[in-house]
């Protein structure tokens, strides 16, 4: 049996060190609050008490939605032969791009069922999505309006805009994507002097002063040694996994993990198991067998392990379960990577994120991974935690080394907003907005679940899934939503699972309590015309999820 301190002997990468250690206000449509004022609340130090986590909802829907749901995809694919019948006659004309009859011999081009679900089934609802948008996306936005004369093959735009539509589906927690002059001016004056591009890396010509000044302040605000910036959120994952972690290694990875963690871990060629959902039960078990197995074949010990989870899902609303996979890292001496992307800025009493939120010590987390495109309002992603962690990034990962650096005025106003949270910028500003996020997502779960929709996740997430189901009702949902001026996203299959297509509500601090009352009245009235008020209060049909474990948690 291979001893369990002797499956991460690592080579070469600086992980193998680092295992120890109400505010209610008139908004105006460029997404800030109006002045108030506001107690002042100065910046964090310290860990917070460690908090009671809310379970995550994911209440089961009768029985006859799921059969209705199946019935539903089942007539549009018979629907979708039929037609494709049709075009293969002669009888209706096929817009979709096809191969050439001299290509038929060649490695195909499209995947047979791919294209036909996109054919027969996505192109009825395509309208739904990639909405043009023609102003500011803070609470309130302008959509150009379009039709289309071919049944959704191709869209023109009528000259209209639709006006002060309610956003509830952008990533902006904090309402930091705004254009208020006052709160901008660092950022105009950062463009004046750098410009808006760099045109080098920042290991060759790219590497300036502001960079460096952001990568400090985010270990500030993290509570961390150090930490890196990166100018694209999806490549700080994609392309620095495979830094991290390579052959001989194990990822075990959330089966909800966003695209960029599974892709980053299949760039690296680590060996991936997946466990079940927030599974402390399932996630045991793989460590466990990778412990006494090793790797297969030759059952050597694994170089790493590498647990990788996210702070918030992004798709189901629901929090990781920190302190418990915190026990199980130490436990069997794995490696944590937490993706921060949805929670930071989003949860914890000050917005430091499910860190904060717990009152677990950063430092505990090998890899902290975050975005700048949700709570800060700008773009890009950061790596922090050990300084020999990101000093060695710094030279082995591919969007340190070949990416182009990050543009000046976004450097500047991720520096704006993570001080305004901070309250360095001598106000409190930042913090009320933390708050008013918090009471917004109470107050919108609270009601949701009052008038008998199904909504998945914790209760303090800003991320709420309302379930629709039955995939002829996504359509319907998202075009009443929007002749009500409230414009929302909504998820199918296969993005979610089959029988659980939803919509995807993004609870942001600049939303005022008139919109949310406006969007619940328009929920309201939609759920009783298209009978989308499922609940019946059941329990969840995801009993795995809470299963008492069989470890203890360190005091």
């Amino acid at each position: 049996m291979i001893r369990t301190d002797e499956h991460h002997s690592c080579k070469g990468t600086p992980m193998c060190h680092s295992d120890q250690k109400q505010l209610q206000s008139n908004s105006m449509k460029n997404g800030y609050h109006k002045k108030e004022k506001v107690q002042k609340n100065g910046k964090g130090d310290g860990f917070h008490q460690p908090r009671v986590r809310g379970e995550d909802s994911f209440e089961e829907a009768p029985m006859y939605v799921a059969v209705l749901t199946y019935m539903g995809y089942g007539i549009v694919i018979l629907f979708g032969y039929f037609r494709d019948f049709l075009r293969a006659v002669g009888f209706e004309k096929c817009h979709q791009a096809q191969e050439r009859e001299e290509q038929k011999d060649f490695v195909p081009l499209y995947q047979d069922f791919e294209n036909f679900y996109k054919r027969n089934l996505y192109t009825r609802v395509r309208d739904n999505w990639n909405r043009p948008i023609c102003s500011l996306p803070g609470p309130v936005f302008d959509v150009m309006e379009r039709v289309s004369d071919d049944y959704n093959w191709t869209f023109r735009l009528t000259g209209r805009t639709i006006e002060n539509v309610i956003n509830m589906g952008s990533y902006n927690y904090l309402g930091f994507a705004e254009n208020n002059v006052d709160f901008l001016k660092t950022v105009a004056e950062e463009t004046r002097q750098y410009g808006v591009g760099v045109c080098s890396t920042r290991q060759e010509l790219g590497n300036l002063s502001t960079h460096e000044k952001l990568e400090r302040l985010v270990a500030e605000f993290l509570g961390v040694e150090s930490a890196m910036a990166f100018g694209m959120g999806f490549a700080t994952n994609s392309m620095n996994i495979p830094a991290l972690v390579g052959k001989g290694c194990l990822i075990l990875s959330d089966e909800l993990n966003h695209t960029s963690l599974i892709l980053g871990a299949r760039l690296s060629g680590a060996t991936i198991r997946v466990f079940k959902h927030n599974n402390m039960q399932s996630l045991e078990k793989m460590l466990k067998d990778a412990i006494c197995s090793g790797q297969p074949r030759t059952h050597r010990a694994w170089k790493k392990i590498l647990i990788m989870v996210e702070g918030i899902y992004s798709m189901e609303g629901s929090l990781v379960r920190l302190p418990e996979i915190l026990a199980l890292k130490k436990k069997y001496k794995a490696y944590l990577y937490l993706d921060e992307a949805h929670s930071i800025g989003a949860v914890g009493p000050t917005g430091r994120g499910v860190t904060e939120y717990f009152g677990v010590d950063p430092n505990e987390v090998d890899v902290l991974m975050g975005t700048f495109t949700k709570s800060f309002g700008a773009a890009g992603g950061y790596i922090a935690g050990k300084k020999e962690l990101v000093d060695y990034l710094r030279s082995h990962s591919h969007s340190a080394v070949y990416a182009t650096a990050m543009s000046p005025p976004v450097v500047e106003q991720i520096i704006r907003a993570i001080k305004c949270i901070m309250g360095v910028d001598g106000t409190t500003e930042g913090q009320r907005r933390v708050r008013q996020l918090a009471e917004n997502t109470r107050y919108l779960r609270s009601r949701l679940k009052e008038m008998g929709f199904i909504i998945y996740g914790n209760q303090d997430s800003p991320v709420v899934p309302l379930l629709l189901y039955l995939p002829g009702k996504v359509g319907a949902f998202s075009r009443a939503m929007l002749k009500r001026k409230i414009g929302v996203v909504v998820v199918g299959f296969p993005a979610t699972p089959i029988t659980e297509a939803r919509a995807r509500f993004c609870v942001s601090a600049a939303h005022t309590r008139e919109m949310l009352d406006k969007v619940l009245q328009s929920l309201d009235e939609l759920g009783d015309d298209i009978k989308l008020k499922f609940s019946r209060h059941r329990s969840s049909y995801r009993p795995e999820l809470y299963d008492e474990t069989d470890f203890e948690l360190d005091s």
